[in-house]
């Protein structure tokens, strides 16, 4: 009877916590983003980068579209400090796959948080929560 009725009060009191969980999505700024030195030292200038529909010269080459998709630890950070680390992990391995591909750049990259595709030149978009922080990239790997 004991354990029955502990579990219910657990229970009584787990309901509320999960009310309280969010996953607020915001957008924010690519430029801030890869401006950082984090950013510029873990991309450096091997493989460029283009967002949304940013013009670049014609592909001599296309290795497909690829998909990143990066979650991180977001417990005692700002959704900024949360968000813009997430997206640099998330830049990492499209960087990795274009050097693995065998292209220079990753053009075309959209968000794609939550399988919702969203196409900017300017923002990314991102899933803050309480404890973790998500973005999802896909891109266009190609020789230019």
């Amino acid at each position: 009877m004991k354990h029955i009725l502990a579990a219910i009060i657990l229970v009584i009191f787990l309901i509320p916590a999960t009310s309280y969980a969010r996953d607020d999505i915001a957008s924010y700024s690519v430029a801030d983003a890869m401006d950082s030195e984090q950013a510029k030292n873990k991309l450096g200038s091997d493989i460029v980068f283009y967002f949304g529909d940013q013009a670049h010269s014609e592909p001599q080459q296309q290795f497909g579209e690829f998909k990143s998709n990066k979650k991180t630890n977001a417990f005692n950070k700002t959704d900024l400090e949360a968000c813009q680390w997430v997206f640099l992990s998330a830049m990492i391995s499209l960087k990795e796959r274009a050097i693995k591909e065998g292209g220079n750049a990753v053009v075309a990259i959209k968000s794609n948080y939550k399988n919702n595709l969203s196409s900017s030149n300017d923002t990314f978009q991102c899933g803050a929560g309480t404890f973790v922080a998500g973005v999802a990239l896909t891109g266009n790997v190609v020789k230019l």
